[in-house]
């Protein structure tokens, strides 16, 4: 993850925003999960109805790389000038044409502005089609097990995951590297209700420590 300089303002901006944001409803069918989702416009819809009382935008850009796969970055920005610059996530469009590579550059957009605002959905079934076999099969991975409920975050920390690409990584390794599959693991319906908990304890003291960190005086 990019960053400026300083992220004092936005952090207390992005806070702000989280505190009032209307969470969108999630209406969207999917077959394939046999579950519901929020559709990108929504997020959009959703972000923007608050995020311009806090001083709060956001741009997104389209990727690829030589491998044929397609990504997208957001940059999250504020009034002050301040802005933190996501890292790019990539998937591999089943099909090589403007619209497999478009229905990909959407569920990533999705994913990522959720991620980087908070803001709860669940899987998109446009982006799993566009995907390759292989991606599937590791999608349909059971996400239940048998862990036993944290009770603090360093618990949480250390529960490690059994399934899926970072399968033998526990949620801390996972927070540091790859926080666009936190934010599936919190928005999936399949997943244990133990690493839900968990993640959400490391996102409350993630929360206390930036405040702390906020009301420090600085050096002169």
């Amino acid at each position: 993850m990019k960053k400026s300089e300083s992220i004092a303002a936005l952090a207390k901006a992005l806070s702000q925003f989280q505190a009032k944001v209307k969470q969108p409803v999630k209406d969207k069918d999917n077959p394939f999960f046999k579950s519901k989702y929020v559709p990108l416009e929504n997020v959009v819809e959703a972000i923007t109805a608050t995020s311009g009382e806090f001083g709060l935008s956001f741009i997104q850009f389209p990727l690829n790389d030589p491998n044929g796969r397609v990504g997208v970055t957001t940059l999250l920005m504020h009034e002050s000038g301040e802005w933190i610059e996501s890292e790019p996530i990539f998937a591999t469009p089943a099909k090589q044409d403007a619209q497999g590579a478009g229905s990909v550059i959407t569920y990533l957009k999705r994913y990522s502005l959720s991620a980087i605002f908070g803001i709860t959905s669940d899987e998109d079934d446009d982006g799993i089609g566009a995907m390759h076999d292989e991606q599937l099969q590791q999608n349909q991975q059971p996400y239940r097990s048998n862990i036993q409920m944290p009770t603090n975050p360093q618990e949480a920390g250390a529960i490690q995951l059994a399934f899926g690409k970072h399968k033998g990584k526990t949620l801390g390794q996972i927070w540091r590297e790859d926080m666009s599959y936190i934010q599936w693991l919190v928005d999936s319906e399949k997943t244990d209700v133990a690493i839900r908990e968990g993640i959400g304890m490391m996102q409350v003291a993630a929360a206390q420590q930036q405040a702390q960190q906020k009301m420090q005086p600085q050096a002169v």
